[in-house]
């Protein structure tokens, strides 16, 4: 729990986000695979995986700049939702042979990675439930 209340504090901006940064690489990697030629015959997977990992990091990137508590974690919630989806696709694309176990691990693992970062996240957010960003509960000031 530690890391997701420092991570609520710290972050001044979205490149601060390491789980940001992560959806970002994951959906680079995930891009370099849709446009290899055994992907074109399978225009829907190519879509689908194409939509759900580009989702994450604009999911992550939308929620942090809400202005309350619940708002950002229902954003963080639907990347989290995004990124399972991707582990999904991917892992359609390994058995249709579009992709290698290796890649799976190292991509998958990236996706899975970044819903166990979620998480913790989403439940601090849901707990704390600050009306306003940048103001600690119970500010006199709301």
């Amino acid at each position: 729990m530690r890391c997701a209340s420092c991570i609520a504090v710290k972050a001044k901006n979205l490149s601060d986000v390491l789980v940001y940064r992560k959806a970002v690489e994951a959906a680079a990697e995930i891009s370099a695979y849709i446009k290899r030629p055994a992907f074109r015959k399978d225009f829907d997977l190519t879509d689908q995986l194409s939509r759900s990992s580009r989702r994450i990091a604009a999911l992550i990137a939308e929620g942090f700049g809400q202005i309350t508590d619940r708002q950002t974690a229902d954003y963080y919630g639907r990347a989290r939702g995004s990124a399972y989806e991707s582990y999904t696709h991917l892992t359609t694309a390994k058995d249709a042979g579009y992709i290698t176990e290796g890649e799976l691990t190292t991509t998958g693992g990236k996706c899975i990675e970044i819903t166990k970062m979620l998480t913790p996240w989403i439940n601090y957010l849901q707990r704390s439930n600050w009306r306003q960003r940048g103001q600690p509960p119970g500010d006199a000031s709301r």
